[in-house]
Formats: C-alpha cells, structure tokens, sequence
C-alpha cells in the first residue's frame, strides 16, 4: 500500500525540517512536499496531490486560517491539520479553523530541552492522527473491527425520566458538537456536560462559540458550578470534571488528578461519576474520536441501567473512542452524526414528558 502523501505547510524552515524527520519514522506515510506560505501551498496541492495537509496557522502571504478556506472551496474532503500554538491567540483561530472544516489540530512543541525532543512530541502527536484521519491503521497490529456490536443483555430497566446527559469526543468532535448544537430549532431541558480532549484555553472558546451558535447555553465548566436546565458544560482543558447531585441540585467539580487513557479531561472521569450519581437516569454519548476513552466510563453507566448511543463509523472522523464502546457491546444505538438532533430531542421530551405530569 502507497505511503500517506502529506504536504507540510509552515513559514519556519526549522519547523518544516522537524515535521519531515518526524513523518520519515513512519513507513506508512511519506512527506510528498512542504510549502512556506499559504499561496505556495494551494500550488503545491495542484502539483504533489497530498493525501493530508499540516498547516501552521501564522504565516506571511497567506495565513493558516485563510488557506483553509481556499481549500475548503477546491478540495472540501482534503484532510487538513492545523498546527497551533499554546496561547489566547492560536486558542482563538484554532477553533475557528475547525469551525471552517478544519479535520483536527495539533499543538507545537513547546518548553523542549532540544530538536531531538520536539520530533518526538511531533511524532506522538501527528503520526496517529494522520493515521486515523485517512482511515489507516499503524502497519504492525490487526485491522480492528468496525461493525457495531449488539447491545449486551442482563441489565438494570432503564428510568423513565432521564435526567441528564453526559458526552464525551475527541478528534473531530469540535465539528460534531458544532453540528449537533447548532443545528438544533430550541433549547433543550435536560443539562449536558461535555469532554471533549482539548488543551487549556481551547475548551473556554469553543464554549463560546457554541454558545453564540447554539440555542443552548455553553459554559466552561468551573469548580463548584451548579448545572441548571437548558445548559451545556464543557470541562476546561487540563482537569478532570466531575458532578455530585444532593437535594439542592447537581454541581460540577474539578481536578487534576492524574490523566487517564492520556487524557485531562478524561470522559471515563466524568461518566463514572454520572453513573454514580444518576444511575439509569443518565444518557451517555459518545462521538467521534482517537483512542478508547469512554469505554469504561460506558460499562459504569450500563451497569446502572443508562442508555448509551455512539456515532456511527461512516461519520466519524475516527471511530475510535465510539468504536471500542460499540465493539464492547455496550451501544443501545449507533447513529450517523445527522442523527444525533433528532435524538437529542427526543430525550429531552421523554424528560419533559414525566417531569410535567
């Protein structure tokens, strides 16, 4: 099988230079050209025919962001990567790049003792996301199964109310929740709260653009929030999030305990503490993205008699995290992403329906 042809797009020379001796460590993927600016990417597109771009966000010419948007009218199912940048600012234009088809983003190395350091952190970072992106799998292990698995018997009898819903995504889960929310006629009653793998600050303005989008409203979560109906929470970048519900009403709460799966926030965090505190009141969600968190976090919820619903293979960017919850047995339903509203809706009916009786 031909190499992933990729085209590196970065102003720094260095830069470029770190991502090619990143990329040539795969056997599977191949540096088919690299570009300074914007302009001399869209040529080299016409000339090298990539498989997937990386693309800096700040350069001359033509920045990231401008870029992504004249590919996205030429090559509209061209995977692109952005690389970003630790700040407010690449904070900010990251995910209005993902809000412009941007596939996924990728933050630059930073604080690393040499170059030696930096590839590595290149390669852990990039390697599987262009992987996952174009639906490759590393050379060595066996293709994974990518049917959905019936639902395992045996379980507590769902609630009739439910009361909450807990969602966790990942890689291409910026552009799901974007598509779900903003796609929805009103607000919904049932209170959300949301992982979705993202640095700090990233979570703060996604949440905010949600929130201008979305008839819902989208919080960054903080310490000692009290969740309230018709809201949307996403747990910030760099803690862990997780509810406690008393006769006063449910709070979220935050800390940094140790990542888990690699990940802070970690889903399996928060849908663990949702099982305990909701049981077969709950709804768990799990959307696109790259690895398998999730999947333990869904056995706490089924155990409790919760209903579970992932996204479909063909409309994942990577079925990754939906992926290892299907194969376990554990989905009630898979549904491609333009499903998910309608489904949305009808949990908060079944929500409203008993609570006004």
């Amino acid at each position: 099988m031909p190499g992933i042809r990729t085209l590196i797009v970065d102003d720094a020379v260095v830069m470029r230079r770190m991502i090619t001796q990143a990329l040539e460590g795969a056997p599977d993927i191949e540096v088919a050209g690299t570009a300074a600016n914007g302009l001399i990417a869209l040529q080299k597109i016409k000339q090298v025919n990539p498989d997937i771009v990386t693309l800096d966000i700040e350069m001359p010419e033509m920045d990231g962001l401008q870029t992504l948007k004249e590919i996205r009218k030429e090559y509209p199912d061209l995977p692109v990567i952005m690389f970003s940048t630790l700040t407010e600012k690449g904070a900010v234009v990251t995910v209005e790049a993902l809000s412009n088809g941007a596939t996924d983003y990728v933050t630059k190395p930073a604080n690393v003792g040499n170059i030696t350091e930096g590839i590595h952190r290149l390669q852990e970072q990039l390697i599987p996301r262009i992987r996952a992106t174009c639906k490759r799998s590393a050379p060595e292990p066996p293709a994974r199964q990518t049917q959905p698995v019936p639902a395992r018997p045996g379980r507590i009898t769902k609630a009739t109310r439910p009361e909450i819903i807990c969602l966790g995504c990942s890689t291409g889960g910026p552009n799901a929740l974007a598509a779900i929310f903003e796609n929805l006629n009103h607000p919904l009653e049932i209170p959300i709260v949301i992982v979705q793998h993202m640095p700090p600050k990233f979570t703060g303005y996604l949440a905010e653009r949600l929130d201008k989008k979305s008839p819902l409203r989208f919080f960054e979560a903080t310490e000692n929030m009290k969740v309230e109906p018709g809201c949307a929470y996403i747990a910030p970048g760099g803690f862990h999030m997780t509810v406690s519900k008393d006769v006063i009403g449910t709070r979220l709460h935050l800390n940094e305990d140790p990542p888990e799966n690699s990940c802070r926030p970690a889903v399996d965090v928060l849908f663990r503490s949702v099982a305990r505190h909701y049981g077969n009141s709950a709804v768990g969600i799990v959307l696109t993205g790259m690895g398998y968190d999730g999947k333990v976090g869904c056995e706490h919820l089924r155990e409790k008699g919760a209903e579970i619903i992932v996204q479909d293979a063909e409309t994942s960017v990577v079925w990754g995290m939906p992926g290892a919850v299907s194969q376990a047995g554990l989905a009630d339903r898979t549904l491609p992403l333009d499903k998910f509203g309608a489904a949305l809706i009808r949990i908060d009916q079944a929500h409203r329906s008993v609570a006004t009786r």
